[in-house]
């Protein structure tokens, strides 16, 4: 199919529908035109609370359950769903000074155990998300909150500790899914990882789950007690684990899947799969960067029981030189035509969406020499005849980890390549995705960060990125004294850098704000907190036989999965 806009629709078969004068009506499928929609993902989710893992795998699990108040489409347009109506200027949702937004909420709507939903569900998911035992790995989208209040059950009003240019950004999209307060308020603190909900979830979406192993299958059914249309599909199953080509093949070619998610694949294999195929490859462009994390703290060095404690400065990488060293050494270019072709590109910025956001500053290099004579400047050298450099009695000896996935790991043998030729000593680590994307008290998972370096991705989940460049805040790093579930995994602290976004957090400006973009982007690059290496779109493997598919940049693949259908 090549690369297309986030929109992917064709046109719908006739389905069952409710009765339009009753949106609350019952959601029933016909047993005539039942039928049975199966999902592969590679990176098998773990929990179906998307507040307490960073993985896009779990959201998008959850995403079939829970929804937020609202989400952005491929236009950058909010569309509301539990919302009754997006808050604005013009209808009052939003104060003319920018400081409060008040919700109105759909009428009728139910969780799929029959009790209502209203804005007391609302403050609850906030108290959740902000409790620091509860340790939500979403919450840098409520810093600048000051209190959720319920005006009355289907009114909710946040008002904000200052006046905020992003008012839109709470219970918004993947981070905010609303969840059922008479299912967790029993577990609104230390005890929050053991609540029941999160793997027997009550949501307000189209579907419930049937049956859950984590880590392996969702079978998802109708929700009874749905206010739309019902959807097409009497059982939904999500298929976990395996890799993304043969998650690919069951769909492409032997027709044992319906969709596949996140195909990361060598071009030649999926031009191979796309041969006389079933169904066909989709590529929707999104905010989406993998990139090379640096740990700034030394993971060796054990501070209280925890390591890559944020006050221990990493022996070598900490020292900007060596970096850049790393950063000159990095044949991207290879990596992003030969393990991505048209998904796809090199990558030199930090922030890379939306195009008016993306800092036109930045370049990209790949020079082993100039590498080399970094890493002399600095004062590495190879004083024991081993082909490892070192210094003061420390050898450069790199730990790399990533997930289990072909692409990345080629990926890393490349990189771990070109780290050797300068003399680095580079030895790579494939951690199954489901621990690497999941539990962030695993030592294992990104958020824990007990390596050197790191290879993923990362995406915004709005196009007011404000809460993504909250990455790399001081007051963001990850550690155990938050459950290590902040995002800067890195422990990268930089106080000019916070400086900005103290600024961005209160300019409202588009000329301002599009400049303390570029400015906090450019700082990153050029002081090298980060290595930026191919910026992706999310492949999906879709049959032909799928109807009505829609996509967005800035939500899950499966937001309106409700309203698929199959020929």
């Amino acid at each position: 199919m090549g690369l297309v806009t986030a929109t992917f629709v064709t046109a719908c078969n006739s389905q069952p529908t409710a009765d339009s004068s009753d949106s609350s009506a019952p959601t029933t499928v016909s047993s005539a035109n039942a039928k049975e929609l199966k999902l592969l993902y590679w990176q098998a989710p773990t929990t179906l609370n998307p507040h307490l893992s960073p993985g896009t795998k779990d959201r998008e699990a959850a995403s079939l359950i829970l929804e937020p108040l609202a989400a952005y489409n491929e236009a950058e347009e909010l569309e509301p769903i539990l919302a009754a109506e997006i808050p604005t200027l013009e209808n009052g949702g939003i104060s003319a000074d920018n400081t409060t937004v008040t919700w109105k909420l759909k009428e009728g709507v139910k969780w799929s155990d029959g009790e209502p939903f209203t804005a007391e569900d609302v403050v609850f998911t906030y108290q959740f998300i902000t409790n620091g035992e509860v340790g939500a790995t979403s919450g840098e989208f409520y810093g600048e909150v000051q209190s959720v209040e319920a005006v009355d059950d289907l009114t909710v009003k946040i008002t904000f500790n200052r006046a905020t240019p992003t008012p839109m950004n709470p219970f918004v999209g993947g981070s905010g899914m609303i969840l059922p307060e008479h299912l967790f308020k029993d577990f609104l603190g230390a005890q929050a990882r053991s609540a029941p909900g999160n793997t027997a979830p009550v949501g307000t979406n189209a579907f419930q789950v049937k049956e859950f192993k984590p880590g392996d299958t969702i079978i998802y059914e109708p929700n009874p007690n749905f206010r739309g249309e019902p959807p097409a599909f009497s059982t939904v199953e999500l298929k976990g684990g395996g890799d993304a080509v043969s998650a690919a093949r069951a769909v492409l070619q032997t027709g044992e899947a319906d969709y596949a998610w996140n195909i990361q694949a060598e071009p030649a294999v999926i031009k191979g799969l796309e041969a006389n195929a079933r169904g066909e490859m989709a590529y929707v462009p999104k905010p989406m960067m993998e990139r090379i994390y640096i740990n700034f703290s030394d993971p060796n060095k054990e501070v209280n029981g925890e390591t890559s404690q944020k006050d221990t400065p990493h022996p070598f990488l900490s020292e900007k030189l060596v970096r850049e060293a790393i950063s000159l050494a990095i044949d991207r270019e290879t990596i992003a035509e030969q393990l991505y072709g048209e998904a796809g590109s090199v990558a030199t910025n930090f922030l890379v969406s939306p195009e008016k956001y993306a800092s036109p500053n930045t370049r990209y290099e790949f020079d082993l020499t100039k590498a080399a004579q970094r890493l002399d400047e600095a004062g590495w050298k190879d004083t024991n005849g081993n082909g490892v450099r070192d210094k003061n009695g420390v050898e450069m000896e790199i730990l790399f980890t990533s997930s289990v996935n072909p692409v990345r790991q080629k990926s890393q043998e490349i990189i771990k390549q070109n780290l050797e030729s300068i003399g680095m000593s580079v030895e790579l680590k494939s951690v199954e995705a489901g621990v690497y994307f999941g539990d962030s008290t695993n030592p294992d998972s990104v958020n824990r960060f007990n390596s050197d370096l790191q290879l993923f991705a990362f995406d915004s989940e709005t196009p007011e990125p404000d809460s993504y460049m909250e990455l790399y805040a001081c007051d963001q790093i990850s550690q155990k004294e938050n459950q290590w579930s902040k995002e800067n995994s890195s422990r990268y602290c930089n106080p000019e850098y916070d400086a900005l976004l103290e600024q961005l957090n209160t300019e409202t400006d588009l000329a301002k704000r599009t400049a303390l973009f570029v400015a906090m982007n450019d700082l990153l690059i050029e002081d090298v907190a980060l290595i930026p290496l191919v910026r992706r779109s999310d492949a999906y493997a879709l049959a032909s036989s799928l109807t009505n598919l829609e996509f967005t940049p800035w939500a899950a693949s499966t937001w309106k999965l409700n309203e698929w259908g199959k020929t």
